[in-house]
């Protein structure tokens, strides 16, 4: 496997209670990508999503990182592979301060010396404009403030790629924009980032590319700006009125 590798989604199937739910969903994301994994609800968007972050297991397909094969390992084992993830729900630890929530990760990494965790945590707070909410507790930040927070923290590991499952709820509109460029700092860091929300028009603001699920089958993919053109995608989850916004 090569830093180069791919996170490949390829022929996915699952099915609850005897309804198929996901019908040989494929999709791919590069180094330095960011991808957005889009669709109505019911479409088996989030049951994909979640068979490449592990939290459901395919019926059948596979996941994989060039070429070893994930698609049965657990998340923690995944992480130690390379693929990070982001939940929806707040995940900073409540009761730390945003310094111990850097910490706490830090001293889980081999070979670094407490001198070179608080440099790392230093360096972590100043890069996503945290420091002045170092020593605050993690229950007190702003809904923007944590997300950066568990960017940072999710950096510590070194993944090659990161799993957003819904960055923009929460978040308020002023705080969007920001977002958006620490997701862009993780994409020039060469990172490759696969996200998921409901909102459609922050998620293609700031995509390479993006796949629409329908009815659990792959319905377009393409550029921002062909996923706003596309007379299928309008039908079924944009709506005719839809206009992608100038970044």
């Amino acid at each position: 496997m090569t830093d180069g590798a791919k996170l490949y989604a390829e022929g996915l199937q699952k099915a609850f209670r005897r309804r198929q739910v996901v019908q040989g969903v494929s999709f791919n994301v590069a180094p330095g990508e960011v991808v957005g994994l889009l669709g109505p609800n019911g479409a088996g968007k989030t049951t994909s999503f979640n068979m490449v972050v592990g939290l459901v297991t395919p019926d059948a397909g596979r996941v994989r990182v060039g070429d070893e094969d994930l698609t049965h390992l657990p998340m923690h084992r995944r992480a130690r592979r390379g693929v990070g993830y982001l939940p929806q729900e707040a995940s900073v630890f409540r009761k730390l301060t945003v310094r111990q929530n850097f910490l706490a990760v830090l001293e889980l990494q081999k070979g670094l010396s407490r001198a070179e965790r608080e440099k790392r945590a230093d360096t972590l707070l100043e890069e996503f404009g945290l420091t002045h909410v170092g020593e605050s507790w993690g229950e007190t930040l702003s809904g923007g403030e944590r997300r950066r927070a568990e960017i940072a923290r999710s950096l510590i590991p070194a993944p090659r790629f990161i799993l957003f499952d819904e960055p923009f709820a929460g978040v308020d509109p002023i705080n969007v924009g920001d977002l958006q460029r620490q997701i862009h700092l993780l994409r020039e860091r060469g990172l490759g980032i696969l996200i998921t929300d409901h909102n459609v028009q922050d998620t293609l603001g700031i995509c390479d590319r993006a796949y629409i699920i329908a009815q659990g089958q792959i319905l377009e993919e393409g550029t921002p700006a062909q996923i706003a053109g596309s007379a299928r995608a309008r039908a079924v989850y944009l709506g005719d009125r839809f206009r992608l916004q100038a970044p």
